[in-house]
Parts: structure tokens; C-alpha cells; sequence
């Protein structure tokens, strides 16, 4: 009884001491804070041909069914701003309730003339009837990847390619008791210049990123690599790279991006961009 116990009692001290010299202490992971910097759409979405007909049966029912506008308490009787307000309203009554409403109640063909022409007398002279400006900027047509004004209808975000030749957001390490924020604020001036007035919208990362191990010998193991993202916004400003780390930049939608990264990079990326 006593030497089996003894046999028991010298297996386990011998494991005992033995693990320690199998395991390896794994390393601290090294962290990284990237920015992935959005330039907010700068003018509406072209809406489809149902939401345009939705909008315009909503408007007949408005004006169906509103009170007579009070147009004599706000303007002159017989004035140019009381025929230029007529106008006006025919116009829009036309556009809600087809072409033909209303025709009966114009005036004859010479007394419609004058009041046209006084009309567009008056919006010239206050400066009005400009041309607004095409929805589809120049540097669409250019193919101006460089550009804030592209793709107005689009969200676009900061991309950077290093001097490796890799597409990435601007991105850089973390110094010993600095805030992950600090950090990404800090490596974006550093790697994109100050001429930028940007705005991190939290101190709360977005998201992260473990790009793949590199192969290592077992006794010698890498340490894992962690990259958090912040989420800014560009507010005035245009990108002036740092040469000794970036190479080229470039402002792209979410489905531009994919085509310029890698595949892994991609993956951990594409859940916090925006689609449209």
C-alpha cells in the first residue's frame, strides 16, 4: 500500500516540476490606434421614382386639403410681389393637380404677358433664377480620388498607403500611459499634417483589428498585434502627408476601399463603414 503510494506521490512531483520548463509565458500584445476619418455626404441622394411619386401625391393631399393662403394680408393689392406670388401659386397648382387645372381662370393673353414680364424684371433685378450647381462634381469626371468634393452623395473616408505599398487608415503605436484617443488624434497629425480640422467623435473605439500572425519558433513567439479604431470626421482642411511614412492618399466609398486592401484587412474593416 505504502509503495504504491509512493509511486503516486513521485509520478505527480515529477509532472509537477516538469511543466514549468514546457510552458512558455506568452508576450503582452502590442496595441495601435488607427483613425478611419469620414467625410459626411454634402448633398442629398437622388431620390428613386417611387419616393419622387410618393412626395408628389403627399403634396396634393397637403394642398388639397390646407386653408386659402392669406395672400392679401401679405401683399399690396396690385403689386408686382402680389402677381409675382400668383404666378407662383398657378404654377405649383398646376404641378400638384395636372396641367390643365386652373386655365379657365387666367387672365387674357396680353395682361399674362405684361405681368410675366414685369415678373422676370424683378427676379433679375434681385439677383434671382442662377443656375444651381451639378449634382455630379468635376472630380467625378476626373477620376480625383484626392478630392473632398467627389462622390457628394456618398460617406468617404481617408485612406493611406504607407511606404511599404499597403493600403491602410491612418494608423501609428501607443506610447506607455497614453489615452487609445490621444494616441489616434496624435498618429493622425503625425501621418496626415495639421492642415485638417477634424473632430474624434468618441473615446470609444469602433471596432479592432488582429492582423495574421507571422510565423515564429516555438520558443521565440511574436507578440499579437491589436488595432483599435476611432471614428473622426473632417470638417474644413485637406490631407498633407508625412513622406517619410505615407506615399499616396486617397478619399474612397466603402466599396472603393475593398478594392484597394488587403482581403484579411478588409474583413475586419467593412463592418463600420457606411454603405451609402
Amino acid at each position: 500500500m505504502s509503495s504504491n503510494l509512493c509511486r503516486v506521490v513521485g509520478r505527480r512531483t515529477l509532472a509537477t516540476v516538469a511543466e514549468p520548463n514546457s510552458a512558455i509565458s506568452p508576450k503582452k500584445p502590442i496595441l495601435f490606434t488607427s483613425i478611419v476619418l469620414n467625410r459626411a455626404p454634402i448633398i442629398t441622394r437622388t431620390p428613386t421614382p417611387f419616393e419622387r411619386a410618393y412626395y408628389a401625391y403627399q403634396a396634393r393631399l397637403r394642398r388639397a386639403i390646407q386653408n386659402p393662403f392669406p395672400y392679401d394680408f401679405y401683399f399690396k393689392q396690385g403689386s408686382i410681389l402680389e402677381t409675382r406670388f400668383t404666378l407662383e401659386e398657378r404654377k405649383r397648382e398646376r404641378l400638384g393637380f395636372g396641367p390643365g387645372f386652373g386655365i379657365a381662370d387666367d387672365l387674357d393673353e396680353e395682361k399674362a404677358a405684361a405681368n410675366k414680364a414685369a415678373v422676370e424684371q424683378l427676379a433679375e433685378q434681385e439677383g434671382e433664377g442662377e443656375e444651381m450647381m451639378p449634382r455630379v462634381h468635376p472630380s467625378d469626371e476626373a477620376r480625383d480620388y484626392k478630392s473632398l468634393d467627389r462622390k457628394g452623395r456618398r460617406n468617404l473616408y481617408l485612406l493611406l498607403q504607407g511606404i511599404e505599398g499597403t493600403w491602410r487608415f491612418p494608423q501609428g503605436d501607443v506610447k506607455k500611459g497614453e489615452l487609445l484617443h490621444r494616441a489616434a488624434q496624435r498618429d493622425l497629425l503625425l501621418e496626415c499634417g495639421e492642415n485638417m480640422d477634424t473632430w474624434i467623435v468618441s473615446r470609444n473605439p469602433i471596432g479592432h483589428y488582429k492582423p495574421p500572425i507571422k510565423a515564429a519558433s516555438s520558443d521565440h513567439p511574436l507578440s499579437e498585434e491589436v488595432t483599435f479604431f476611432y471614428k473622426a470626421h473632417i470638417m474644413a482642411g485637406q490631407v498633407r502627408p508625412n513622406s517619410e511614412r505615407v506615399q499616396d492618399f486617397a478619399w474612397l466609398t466603402k466599396q472603393e476601399i475593398e478594392t484597394r486592401v488587403t482581403e484579411h484587412y478588409w474583413h475586419g474593416v467593412k463592418d463600420i463603414l457606411s454603405d451609402h
